[in-house]
C-alpha cells in the first residue's frame, strides 16, 4: 500500500453527511473511563509483545516519550525503569489523568497537550518512543512516523489492532443504516507504508486477554448509540443488536477504539 492509498482508506471512514448533521449527539465521543481502566490494568498486569519491546529497550533505564499517551498504558507499566517521561496527547483532560496516575507510582511527567508532529518541535526526544492505537488516526503518515523516529534514541514501539478498530462496528452500521462501512486499511498495509518509507520495522502479531473496558454494559450501549449517530430514544434497540452479536454485557468491550488482536511494530535507531 502507498502513502496516498492509506490516506484514502482512513477518508473512506468519513460519516456521510446526511447522517452526521442528523446526530443527536457528537459521535466522535473519546471515552475517557475506558482509557483509564487500560491503563490501570496495563499497570497491575504488564503483559504482551509492546510491554517487552519497550521494556528490552529500558532494560537499564532510559527516559520515554509517549505519543497518544492517554491513561499511560503504554508508558506507566515502565515506571519503575523511567528516568523522565514525556507525554503527548490532544485531550488535557487525559494529560491529567495520566500526571495523576503517575504521581502514585512516583513519577512525574512533561505533558505536552497537542497532535504529533505538530507538537514535535517542542517535545524532548528520549530513549523509547511509545506510540499506542493512533495510526489508524493519521492520514498523513511519513511527517508522523519519521518525527517518531526522529525523537527515539534507542527504539520506536508502535502498537495498532490487526484491523481497523472501527471495523467492530460495521454490523452495527449496517442494521441501523443499511450502510456498508470498509474494512480496512489493516496492520499489514501499514507495515506496508512503514517499509515504504525505509524503516526497519519488526513485527509480531499476538492476542490480548479480554476484560471489562466499561464498568457498566450501560454505558457501553450509550457509547455505541452515540456512535452510530442515533438518538437516546434507540438505546434499547443497540442494546438487543449488542446483545444479538455476542458482545458479552458482564465484561463490555469498548466497540470502535481497540481490540484484542494486536501487532507490535518496532524498529531500532541506528540499525
Amino acid at each position: 500500500m502507498t502513502l496516498e492509498e492509506w490516506s484514502e482508506a482512513l477518508a473512506a471512514w468519513r460519516i456521510p453527511p446526511a447522517v452526521l448533521d442528523s446526530a443527536p449527539d457528537s459521535p466522535w465521543v473519546l471515552p475517557e473511563d475506558v482509557f483509564s481502566r487500560r491503563a490501570e490494568h496495563a499497570i497491575a498486569h504488564p503483559a504482551g509483545a509492546s510491554y517487552e519491546k519497550a521494556a528490552e529497550a529500558l532494560a537499564d533505564g532510559g527516559s520515554v516519550l509517549d505519543v497518544g499517551a492517554g491513561g499511560g498504558a503504554a508508558s506507566l507499566p515502565h515506571a519503575a525503569r523511567i528516568t523522565a517521561l514525556t507525554a503527548v496527547d490532544a485531550q488535557r483532560s487525559m494529560l491529567d489523568d495520566l500526571a495523576a496516575r503517575a504521581a502514585r507510582l512516583g513519577v512525574t511527567p512533561r505533558l505536552v497537550e497537542g497532535g504529533w508532529p505538530a507538537v514535535a518541535p517542542q517535545t524532548r526526544a528520549a530513549d523509547v518512543v511509545l506510540c499506542h492505537h493512533v495510526l489508524y488516526n493519521v492520514a498523513d503518515l511519513a511527517p508522523f512516523v519519521r518525527a517518531l523516529t526522529g525523537h527515539a534514541r534507542r527504539r520506536v514501539v508502535v502498537e495498532i489492532t490487526q484491523r481497523h478498530p472501527l471495523t467492530a462496528l460495521n454490523p452495527y452500521w449496517l442494521r441501523f443504516h443499511g450502510m456498508k462501512r470498509p474494512d480496512g486499511p489493516t496492520a499489514g498495509d501499514a507495515l506496508s507504508v512503514l517499509r515504504s518509507l525505509g524503516l526497519p520495522v519488526r513485527e509480531e502479531r499476538w492476542q490480548r486477554p479480554a476484560t471489562a473496558e466499561y464498568a457498566s454494559f450501560a454505558r457501553l450501549v450509550d457509547v455505541t448509540r452515540r456512535r452510530l449517530c442515533l438518538p437516546r430514544s434507540r438505546a434499547v434497540e443497540v442494546a438487543a443488536a449488542l446483545r444479538d452479536e455476542g458482545v458479552p454485557q458482564d465484561a463490555p468491550p469498548d466497540l470502535g477504539s481497540s481490540g484484542n488482536d494486536l501487532v507490535t511494530i518496532w524498529w531500532d535507531i541506528g540499525h
